[in-house]
C-alpha cells in the first residue's frame, strides 16, 4: 500500500469515528427524549398536574385530539397544544 492509499484509509477511519461520536452524543439522546415526550402525551389523562414549556402549572381539565385544557386556578382554564406540555408533576 502506498502513502496515498494509507492517507485515504486514515481519513475514512477518522470520518467514521466522527460520525459515530456525533450519533452517540447528539442523535441518540434526542431520540430518547422524543420517545419519552411522546409517551407522556399519550398517557396524559384528566386530573394530571402538568407544567407547560412556558412554565404554566395546571391540572388537565379536558383532552382533545391535539389540545389540552388546563385549569390554572378556580376561575381560569387555558387551552394549549398537547406538544406544549413539558412534563407531568408527580405528587
Amino acid at each position: 500500500m502506498g502513502a496515498d492509499a494509507q492517507s485515504w484509509m486514515s481519513m475514512l477511519i477518522w470520518l467514521g469515528v466522527f460520525i459515530l461520536i456525533f450519533y452517540v452524543f447528539l442523535i441518540m439522546p434526542r431520540k430518547k427524549e422524543e420517545k419519552r415526550h411522546k409517551t407522556l402525551l399519550e398517557d396524559l389523562k384528566k386530573g394530571d398536574k402538568v407544567v407547560t414549556i412556558g412554565g404554566i402549572n395546571g391540572v388537565v381539565a379536558k383532552i382533545k385530539d391535539d389540545t389540552v385544557t388546563l385549569k390554572v386556578n378556580d376561575d381560569t382554564e387555558i387551552e394549549f397544544l398537547k406538544k406544549a406540555i413539558a412534563y407531568k408533576v408527580e405528587d
